[in-house]
Order: C-alpha cells, then structure tokens, then sequence
C-alpha cells in the first residue's frame, strides 16, 4: 500500500506518493494558492489518480511546509526541517548537510551520522537570499528566472552587490545598470552574493562534505556554482529539487506505519468529503 507526502511551501505546493519500496509512484508540482484545504484536497486526488489510486488505498498521509496544518486530512504533521532531512538521507546516504533555498526563506540543516536532524538555522524573516529575491531582481533585469542561471555562467566577472534588501539590491542593480555593468556580471554578483549568505548562515553547523542544496534554488545552476564556491567543494543536487520535503514526509508516513501506528480512515474519509 501507498504512502503520501504533502508539502505546502509559501509559494509552491508538492506532493509524492510511494510504494512500500519506497519507489515513487508518482508526483505533483504546483503554485500554492490561497485556499490551501481544497488545494491540498485536488493535487493530492490528481496525484493519486495518475497511478489509479484514491484516499481509501493509502496506509498513511503525512503534512509538511509552511501550510501543513491546512492539511485535515493527513495523519500526520511533521516539521519541513524533519522531512527534508528523511527526504535528502533517502537520496543521498552521504550526505551531512542540506542548504534549502525556498521561496521565501531558506535553512541550513545538520544531519548526525544516523539521518536524523542534528541542528539547524533558518532566515525565515525577510527575504534576502530565497526564489522570492531573485524573483523580483529577474524582474528588474527584464530576464526569465528561469534563466538567470545560464546568463550567469557567461560572466568572466561578477559585479559586487552589497545589499541584499530586496528593496535596495532592486535599486542597486538600476544603478549598476546605469554604470553600465552587464546583465550577466549583475546575475553573478548577485549569485555570489545570495551564497555568501546561505553559506555564512549555516557555517556555525560545521560545514562538511557531502553538502546538498535543494529547493528552487537548486534549480539555479549559477547559484549551485557560486555555493560551491563559498563551501570550498562540489555540492550535490537531488533530481528534482522541488519534491525533497514531499519525499520526506511520505517516507516518515512509511516509518509510523512500519511502527505499527494506524490513522483512523473513518476520520480520513469525513475530511476528504468535506473539503470535496
């Protein structure tokens, strides 16, 4: 029977289903909205029906993310930190520290020679350093985000970004446009900049190998580059980058289960025909 993790981040909604292999059967990647009952309700009931499942063949539901307790149904809601560290342990047995860079904020997680979370920071205050910053610079710039990566590598140079205000780096940017600087040489002094950060924030945590950096921000090619740069080594990247929290919380679902903990599917049911 199936397990399923469900990660309501800020700006982006996953879900992940296993097997009792732990194989994922299927996944789902989506904006978060602003109802995130019904939300969680229909990607969930879309992910099931990729691989021909409902609720009713699932052994155990857990919620994860900025909205996990909008999650009724689940049986579960555990803490992102504890799910992208099963989650990241899963992928990478070796692996000692995680950098997540989200939407709006971004961690730095220390797993302990068992997978288990041993310590962690997380700016969560402003947002400095995550998708959501490099968003609004992408904006400015008149680029795709998606692209910011790329155009990134073309720079021989990096332009100095001093301030990581949103605010203010929008309006140092214009100026270092003004001045004449390239839009490649902007994107790396801001990755640069953005890692810089990251990789400060975590130092205290004991910064060593093997580090994975997960999240949108992974998904920057030019920003995974700059943070190996700071740590002094390569770093490593899951598949897909997104559905790591997701991942986890399906495999905690799968460890209550494997512990003989059972959720109570007449309450299930109740929740999933109200939000219907």
């Amino acid at each position: 029977m199936p397990f399923a993790g469900i990660d309501i981040g800020s700006t982006m909604t996953k879900v992940v289903i296993v097997d009792e292999e732990k194989k994922i059967l299927a996944a789902h990647i989506g904006p978060t909205g602003v109802e995130h009952r019904h939300l969680a309700l229909k990607v969930t009931e879309d992910t099931l029906g990729k691989v021909g499942l409902g609720f009713d063949h699932l052994d155990f539901i857990v919620a994860t993310g900025y909205g996990r307790i909008n999650v009724p149904f689940a049986d579960k809601q555990i803490t992102e930190i504890t799910c992208h560290a099963r989650g990241i342990r899963s992928l990478f047995p070796t692996a000692k520290i995680i950098i997540d860079i989200g939407g709006q904020d971004s961690k730095g997680i220390k797993l302990d020679p068992d997978g288990k979370v041993a310590n962690f920071v997380m700016n969560d205050k402003c947002a400095a350093g995550t998708g959501r910053f490099l968003e609004v610079i992408a904006e400015t710039l008149g680029i795709n985000l998606a692209d910011m990566g790329d155009i990134s590598l073309k720079a021989n140079v990096f332009v100095q970004i001093s301030n990581m205000c949103t605010v203010f780096a929008e309006h140092e940017v214009t100026s270092r446009l003004a001045e004449g600087a390239g839009v490649a040489e902007i994107v790396a002094g801001l990755h640069e900049a953005i890692a810089g950060r990251v990789v400060n924030m975590t130092l205290h945590l004991g910064i060593e190998k093997d580090v994975v950096v997960t999240g949108g921000g992974a998904k920057n090619n030019g920003l995974v580059k700059a943070i190996a740069g700071k740590v002094g080594f390569s770093v490593l990247t899951p598949p897909e980058p997104f559905i790591t929290g997701a991942l986890g919380a399906a495999l905690v679902g799968k460890d209550f289960y494997d512990r003989g903990v059972r959720p109570s599917t007449e309450r299930r049911r109740e929740e999933v025909k109200f939000f219907s």
